[in-house]
């Protein structure tokens, strides 16, 4: 077998920049000689297939292996992954022997499409910098939106360009400049590359979701999660979504036939809420309210009984509507009163244990705690799904650190708790999911 280290390589040119110097793309031109054998056409396919050659044709990505020849149709050239002629192995020899083939130069040429975003930015990186690289970026529709660390800031906008370049669709590059506004759940960001457009557009779960993502929080990365919890609901439970956001949770339980009473504190994520409920045609199932946390968990309960959702009509996909209109079927039955809250969702993980304090007061000392007691007390209590951090990150460590907060918050023992593994948001946090049934304790 033919060593390595005679093999192809195309390593981009190494262009250091300094800090905030421009990419000049026509830097990264490459010419590659490599060796081939000049084939007929007609026997293109045998030789592709024969032994000797299958493991030595040329491999590089993205570059075909057979070139047809210009003025000539009945020749092709079959790349080798050999850029000396003396170092070609001896079987490709006697095989080009054998058949009276030429074995002839070709030169590969590459430019700056050819390699990737991680390729550049390597090639251009000061050296100290290339190990730890960021190269991972999160994507909302037409915009990028990176993290970047104090040391790559003052290459921000070469991060910035190449991303932007990499990348069919996007317009916009964003980097994080603040932490995440602990009131209203969003960051400051300053545009790195393409336009300043921060209005973007998001599919998930079948649902269609618009933001400014410049004033309300929205994490791609958990859709996985959004399509979990989602999943554990029936259709026709009455779901209360204690930090709603733009409605990653909320829409899609609307779209399973839930009935949403929908909370966040920030105007802007009511507000696009409220949009997009009319944009997935779930507004009759969805009651957007901007409220604090414990005042929205203390009015939902007397909100389902005094004011529940009446009159809503399940739903029903595109066909089912056609089928119903061409044999003029009358309208399917209004879906059932529900007076009682089967699930919370607390998603914000950041601080949600401590609304759990709001709970005893919502459904043990309100003004309406008989009739309160009355029908949880048949119908059963509510499930909370309740998002959270722990600086722990052995499994069962972290699942004692978080009970031990949630019982001290709820002022309660919380009975078969259920710990759901979210991701690592950094080196020594993880993200968790704490469900539980309330104990009816709670109510007295």
């Amino acid at each position: 077998m033919a060593s390595t280290s005679y093999r192809v390589s195309a390593v981009p040119p190494i262009r250091r920049l300094e800090p905030g110097e421009p990419l000049n793309r026509d830097e990264f031109r490459k010419s590659i000689s490599v060796f081939g054998l000049k084939i007929p056409a007609s026997r293109t396919t045998e030789f592709m297939r024969t032994k000797g050659l299958k493991g030595s044709l040329l491999q590089l990505p993205k570059i075909k292996t057979v070139v047809q020849l210009e003025g000539d149709n009945d020749a092709r050239i079959l790349l080798l992954d050999f850029y000396q002629a003396d170092r070609l192995p001896e079987e490709i020899v006697e095989i080009a022997r054998q058949n009276q083939l030429d074995i002839v130069s070709h030169a590969v040429d590459l430019d700056y499409s050819y390699w990737t975003a991680e390729e550049i930015l390597k090639s251009t990186l000061p050296e100290s910098l290339i190990e730890d690289m960021p190269t991972a970026f999160t994507l909302m529709g037409h915009l990028a939106h990176v993290n970047l660390r104090d040391e790559y800031l003052p290459y921000k906008y070469l991060f910035g360009q190449v991303i932007l370049d990499k990348n069919r669709g996007l317009r916009s590059v964003v980097n994080k400049t603040d932490n995440i506004d602990t009131t209203f759940r969003f960051f400051k960001m300053e545009t790195i590359a393409g336009e300043t457009d921060t209005m973007v557009e998001v599919h998930e779960s079948g649902c269609t979701f618009r933001f400014d993502f410049a004033k309300v929080y929205w994490n791609s990365r958990l859709g996985t999660e959004h399509e979990r919890l989602v999943s554990m609901f029936q259709p026709g439970d009455l779901v209360a979504d204690v930090f709603a956001g733009v409605g990653p949770f909320a829409i899609p339980a609307a779209r399973k036939s839930c009935l949403v009473f929908a909370n966040d504190l920030n105007p802007s994520s009511a507000e696009y809420l409220l949009q997009n409920c009319g944009e997935n045609r779930v507004q009759d199932r969805v009651r957007v309210t901007n409220l604090d946390g414990r005042e929205f968990i203390n009015r939902s309960v007397i909100e389902a009984l005094d004011r529940p959702f009446v009159n809503v009509q399940p739903i029903q996909s595109s066909k089912q509507r056609a089928r119903q209109a061409r044999l003029k079927q009358p309208p399917p039955k209004e879906q059932p009163v529900q007076r009682v809250i089967r699930h919370y969702v607390m998603n914000l993980p950041a601080s949600a244990i401590e609304f759990l304090d709001a709970f005893p007061q919502a459904f043990g000392t309100s003004e309406r705690s008989k009739d309160i007691k009355e029908i949880y007390r048949i119908e059963g209590m509510p499930m909370v799904h309740c998002h959270c951090f722990t600086r722990e990150l052995d499994a069962q460590r972290a699942e004692e650190d978080i009970l031990k907060r949630a019982e001290e918050s709820l002022g309660y023992p919380i009975s078969e708790p259920s710990f759901h593994y979210v991701r690592r948001v950094a080196p020594t946090k993880d993200m968790y999911c704490l469900s539980f049934k309330l104990p009816a304790t709670i109510m007295g």
